[in-house]
């Protein structure tokens, strides 16, 4: 595998693969890399001949009291990991060679990008647009892969790509979870002893509002007990609610739907979402 830190060298190797008609798969990442990040690399590599995974803690999606500077960073043990998985390139680039001096560019997604994670953290979908429009500009992928824990992001995204007209697939992959339950993230590290126990409260409260929705029980007492749930085990909820799957507005019968929460565990904040038949 080849660790790559200057664009100019990426577009060099970038070059051999559109010589041989080597398509390529992105998979985005900001490192601390899990099983999560893995189950990614694995679709990746069934996708396309070549698999490019990029590492880069973007501090355009990090707002001012956010933790940019304590998130996990541990480089060497992600390049085993994906070398071992068989990756063929780690773009591993500095923040002057993905922000030059001079970078002046901001792309936001409106509609998505405003309400749930949008609205409790102002700028940060902005961020996510920017780093991921200019990703796409730089490896050039045929199709790209993202978690569907991050499920917000993925809409993002895909409303992106739609408006842009980038030539990319987008691929989301289900969530990977402990045996518990609770979602792989690499902001679980945060986590104390008493707070991981806790912590399976997320998604099992989902589970059961989710079972609520789907026999029938009205929605919004559903969201009241699941938010209820939670502030009972110590969380600090954000939010919990149904909206539909594509546009994350208000859901409607018969549509995909989905199940969104996001809440703080001490100083941790944990997302997650569930897939809701919304008959």
């Amino acid at each position: 595998m080849q660790i790559i830190r200057r664009l100019e060298a990426l577009n060099e190797a970038l070059g051999l693969y559109a010589q041989a008609g080597e398509a390529v798969a992105l998979v985005p990442t900001m490192g601390a890399l899990h099983a999560g990040h893995m189950a990614l690399v694995d679709a990746a590599r069934r996708r396309a001949p070549r698999v490019v995974v990029s590492i880069f803690v973007n501090p355009k999606q990090f707002g001012p009291n956010e933790d940019l500077a304590r998130y996990p960073r541990r480089e060497a043990a992600d390049a085993q990991m994906l070398g071992e998985a068989g990756v063929d390139i780690l773009w591993a680039p500095e923040v002057e060679e993905m922000y030059p001096a001079g970078f002046a560019t901001n792309i936001g997604v409106a509609g998505v990008s405003d309400v749930l994670d949008g609205a409790h953290r102002p700028g940060h979908f902005d961020g996510v647009a920017t780093v991921v429009t200019k990703l796409f500009g730089q490896v050039r992928p045929a199709v790209a892969l993202f978690g569907e824990k991050d499920f917000q992001q993925l809409a993002v995204i895909r409303r992106l790509t739609t408006d842009l007209n980038l030539p990319v697939e987008i691929v989301g992959v289900p969530t990977q979870r402990e045996d518990d339950g609770l979602a792989l993230s690499s902001r679980n590290i945060y986590l104390d002893e008493g707070e991981r126990a806790r912590a399976v409260t997320l998604p099992r409260a989902l589970g059961e509002a989710k079972r609520a929705i789907e026999r029938g029980d009205d929605v919004a007492t559903a969201l009241s007990a699941a938010i209820a749930t939670l502030t009972r085990a110590g969380f600090d909820p954000d939010y919990v609610t149904l909206v539909d799957a594509e546009t994350l507005a208000d859901p409607i019968r018969g549509q995909p739907a989905r199940l969104l929460a996001a809440a703080k565990l001490g100083t941790t904040r944990l997302i997650d979402n569930i897939a809701v038949a919304f008959a």
